[in-house]
């Protein structure tokens, strides 16, 4: 989590609401090929739980080095991952 007093990153994700003066609370995971993995965005009054989002980030971690995997809800490290496939329709 960090401060964006110059607006740069606010701006370039969108979430700057120049009416307010401020940012939407965003959370953008990116992964090392500049891609977003996952992202949420909240009202200003709505906060963030830092290890709920270490979690998300966990997953990412796991699922980019791993594409043949998918990380479950509530999935944290350790945890057992599913293969995608349509086998898994309508069992989760």
């Amino acid at each position: 989590m960090l401060s964006d007093r110059t607006r740069q990153l606010s701006d370039m994700f969108g979430v700057y609401v120049p009416e307010e003066g401020q940012a939407l609370r965003g959370t953008f995971i990116i992964n090392p090929d500049l891609e977003v993995m996952a992202y949420e965005i909240h009202t200003m009054g709505v906060g963030r739980d830092a290890k709920s989002l270490l979690r998300k980030l966990h997953a990412c971690q796991f699922v980019y080095g791993h594409g043949d995997k998918v990380c479950p809800a509530k999935w944290t490290p350790g945890d057992d991952t599913l293969t995608p496939g349509i086998d898994l329709v309508g069992k989760l």
